[in-house]
């Protein structure tokens, strides 16, 4: 039994859908990068073990609701930077005193 050979219409809407799902796959790679490095950032900063970093950067997402890449984004910018959103800021701080020892350097002293 040979090969039922496709129509090129079919050829072309699978190498779209491949092509789609390759994007996707980048997309996920990138994002998954972004999030790490901001992790490192948590951990470096608040002197917290990676899982608890992971922990203060999904509570940070939860109580801004902003998706947890773009808080990821936001403390990447707030590194290079030094600007962060107050209210990123404000969360972060409060999630850092939940799961860590220290507070964001720079931010005024806890009263």
């Amino acid at each position: 039994m040979g090969r039922v050979p496709r129509e090129p219409d079919d050829e072309i809407g699978r190498l779209l859908e491949l092509q789609e799902e390759i994007d996707q796959l980048k997309e996920a790679v990138t994002s998954h990068a972004v999030v790490d490095q901001a992790i490192g950032m948590i951990v470096a900063f608040g002197r917290v073990t990676p899982d608890q970093g992971w922990l203060v950067l999904k509570e940070v997402s939860q109580h801004t609701n902003i998706k947890l890449r773009n808080v990821a984004e936001l403390i990447l910018i707030w590194a290079r930077e030094g600007d962060m959103p107050q209210q990123i800021r404000a969360e972060l701080e409060d999630a850092l005193d939940r799961h860590g020892p220290t507070q964001i350097p720079g931010a005024p002293p806890a009263p």
